[in-house]
């Protein structure tokens, strides 16, 4: 099926070498906050076998990429549901093993499955597992921009070098963007991106980090995850609301690739192509 043509598509994975440090409590607040400026955003749960994206926007799909493998659903429109400020979610499956380990043939048909859906898009969050496995690298690859999330332990900035570097010695990418989670305050992010600043500069010289946005720690953060809220729309005001509108405003001004050839088929080509 040929995309139809349309408003280029951005196209942003939200990754991290770790798990736990908040990458999908960023993907749901950052997707939300664009949708709060008028646009028009998918957010793809692409934590293949433990997904929890629906959980944190409280809401209770009826099917997910599992029925869609599994041929009980028809496609990508059949599993869609809608969220909080009109984003449409793609959810993923909890706890079933084979999700997360889809032969190439499955990974292959479930990327297909996107190329159905042919209503126009602004932006496409891609929440990622946590790590380095294929289907992290998959998504990264397929993506325009990969935000990679780091907060400030060791294991996290250990981890979040290692996704750079198999990405970039593996597959070639240079351009990395830089969200620094639940950090005591701005300066404290700032010293928490020189760390893995310097270390990359050190061991990969041709990769290009930049800083996308410091979300501080914020109790408003923990009120919402229990309420399953988004923080950026319970709590607009909070010191994690605001960051995560000014996120969204950074993401605005990032450009969607000139290859684009609209709508969601971008991504479908790139991921085909590195599936």
């Amino acid at each position: 099926m040929q995309p139809i043509r349309s408003r280029r598509l951005k196209s942003i994975a939200i990754a991290s070498g770790k798990g736990g440090v908040g990458k999908t409590n960023i993907a749901v607040n950052l997707s939300v906050a664009l949708a709060r400026m008028g646009r028009s955003v998918m957010l793809f749960d692409a934590d293949l076998g433990l997904a929890n994206a629906d959980i944190l926007l409280g809401l209770r799909p009826s099917k997910t990429l599992h029925d869609l493998v599994a041929g009980r659903a028809d496609g990508l429109e059949d599993i869609l549901v809608p969220g909080p400020e009109g984003i449409l979610l793609v959810p993923s499956s909890s706890g079933i093993g084979s999700m997360a380990n889809l032969s190439p043939a499955e990974h292959t048909g479930l990327i297909r499955a996107f190329s159905s859906y042919d209503k126009p898009l602004d932006v496409l969050i891609v929440d990622t597992a946590a790590g380095v496995q294929d289907s992290v690298t998959s998504f990264c690859r397929a993506v325009q921009d990969v935000s990679v999330v780091v907060c400030d332990e060791p294991a996290s900035l250990t981890d979040a070098y290692a996704l750079i570097k198999v990405l970039h010695q593996n597959y070639g990418l240079r351009r990395f963007r830089v969200i620094c989670n639940m950090v005591r305050d701005a300066d404290s992010g700032r010293r928490l991106l020189q760390k893995l600043s310097s270390v990359c500069s050190r061991y990969l010289p041709d990769v290009l980090l930049d800083a996308s946005g410091i979300i501080p720690m914020d109790e408003h953060v923990r009120r919402a995850v229990q309420r399953r809220a988004p923080v950026v729309g319970l709590f607009p005001g909070s010191p994690a609301g605001r960051a995560f509108a000014g996120l969204a405003r950074q993401a605005e001004r990032w450009t969607a690739a000139d290859t684009d050839t609209g709508g969601i088929g971008f991504f479908v080509e790139r991921m085909l192509q590195s599936a």
